[in-house]
């Protein structure tokens, strides 16, 4: 579960950015997250509270998604990436190896499968809030 790991990521980035604030406790960590990471969001929850280190027994997680965005780079097109326009496999395909997305998406107005993803990859933290230590 690559959820796991994302989690595993998240908390050690929270924890570092924290002690660099001089935050004593975490009160809330934002996590944005690409529609093409394709990430269960409820596992990715799950595995973050599964996690939490001993100033983040409070911690409010929020995963935020980011919509996919596509420009075609022959005719200029800009449409939202659409994921009920996969089959499973497809969108499997998609999920592990993004670069592919170019053998079963086309511009929805010309066609082409010349296209780049402008929007909707990656996961990073957005933010980390908490209450400072005293002194």
């Amino acid at each position: 579960m690559h959820e796991w790991a994302l989690a595993e990521g998240v908390i050690s980035t929270a924890s570092r950015v924290a002690a660099e604030e001089g935050l004593e406790e975490i009160t809330e960590i934002v996590v944005m997250v690409g529609e093409l990471q394709q990430v269960d969001r409820e596992a990715l929850l799950f595995a973050l509270e599964q996690q939490r280190t001993p100033n983040m027994m409070k911690t409010r997680f929020r995963i935020d998604p980011i919509p996919a965005r596509m420009r075609c780079r022959v005719c200029g097109e800009e449409w939202n990436f659409k994921r009920e326009a996969l089959d499973n496999d497809e969108a499997e395909a998609v999920h592990f190896l993004p670069e592919i997305a170019h053998a079963f998406i086309e511009c929805p107005n010309c066609g082409s499968p010349d296209f780049e993803v402008t929007e909707g990859r990656g996961i990073w933290l957005a933010s980390v809030r908490g209450v400072r230590m005293a002194g």
